[in-house]
């Protein structure tokens, strides 16, 4: 049994509120912390007044600059935190962070290190458009001496903001917008971190795995309460971290379920969805009673309209009916199989069978 006084005191906060959290015992803890970007003095005023000018600096709006001075930074000694705001402006950092922060340690042979941070919104939620709603995640897994995470819980974005700026590598923090005012339980202690590289088990289940991270991590809990209700007891991993992945959580999952269902709001084509059924399909193709089903938004630009928008996303009901028609798949000749059936699609959605 825990002793008492070993269970963490907990604050009910923001995903929002636990980044700050986060951001001020990082500061304290270390004096190589540093913020910067647009706005960041001016919305976290209070890190300004604590900290000094020096470690919270505005910038201009210019995102290259603002990632290349972080790189310079990072190869002298500091910890720079860069907020860049919305993930799609990262492609005007494109060449700082990944031709040089996520490259410059292996060809320095190891000498130097590079802890940056790179903090961008990203997905739907606010109907900002496609210019500033754009789940680019994908981009920056591909790239080699990057770290990507993506937290669902405020406790994860307190705890994997920690640890991103403890690292000694480049990462890359991607907030959901949809989740940034969402409440939650956070871990009042200093030293809570949340280790990059390890998957949650949200629910355990046997009859189907649903894999999802950020936003469609409660899409996925919902709809496992509905099929709870049916008889179907559906797994939910939280994958948190996309590079490194947890691997290990996923294939050991479906080799329990025999059912893969990866749910994200990114566009589908070569996205984390097919590269988690790739390994679900060499490394546990024994154990899959049913094809993997990818549930994802649709390779197209988000729209302004909060409807088209929400219309785009991966919904509770779609990951339900995917779930269902696994749980009562019976094998037949290819010939039979209707590799993208009406059941498996939402409004905008692709969740096809491949």
């Amino acid at each position: 049994m825990t002793p008492y006084s070993a269970i963490p005191k907990m604050s009910r906060m923001t995903a929002e509120q636990a980044m700050h959290q986060a951001l001020r015992e990082e500061f304290q803890r270390d004096p190589d912390v540093m913020l910067m970007g647009e706005g960041v003095a001016t919305k976290r005023r209070d890190l300004l007044d604590d900290f000094s000018a020096a470690r919270v600096r505005n910038t201009p709006l210019a995102e290259a600059i603002i990632a290349g001075t972080a790189v310079g930074a990072a190869a002298s000694g500091l910890r720079p935190v860069i907020d860049l705001l919305f993930a799609p402006f990262m492609t005007y950092a494109m060449d700082a962070l990944v031709n040089s922060a996520g490259k410059l340690r292996y060809l320095s042979g190891g000498q130097f290190r590079f802890p940056l941070v790179a903090i961008g919104m990203t997905g739907g939620g606010w109907s900002v458009g496609g210019q500033h709603n754009h789940n680019l995640e994908a981009m920056f897994v591909h790239a080699p001496g990057l770290k990507v995470v993506m937290p669902a819980a405020p406790a994860d974005f307190k705890g994997l903001l920690k640890a991103a700026i403890r690292d000694d590598n480049p990462v890359l923090f991607f907030a959901d917008i949809g989740l940034l005012h969402e409440a939650g339980d956070v871990p009042e202690q200093d030293d809570f971190i949340v280790p990059i590289g390890r998957a949650a088990v949200r629910r355990v289940g046997d009859d189907v795995t649903l894999v999802a991270y950020a936003k469609t991590v409660n899409v996925c809990m919902q709809a496992a309460a509905q099929l709870e209700a049916e008889g179907i007891a559906a797994e939910v991993i939280d994958l948190r971290s996309l590079k490194p992945l947890d691997v290990d959580s996923v294939l050991n999952s479906v080799r329990k379920t025999g059912r893969l269902i990866i749910v994200h709001e990114a566009s589908g084509l070569c996205g984390i969805a097919a590269e988690l059924a790739s390994l679900a399909a060499t490394h546990a193709y024994a154990s899959l009673r049913a094809p993997i089903i990818r549930l994802t938004g649709p390779d197209a630009p988000a729209a302004a309209s909060w409807v088209l928008e929400q219309a785009a996303i991966p919904t509770v009901e779609a990951v339900a009916q995917a779930s269902r028609d696994l749980v009562e798949f019976m094998p037949v000749s290819l010939s039979e199989t209707n590799l993208c059936t009406p059941n498996h699609r939402s409004a905008g959605s692709q969740s096809c069978i491949y």
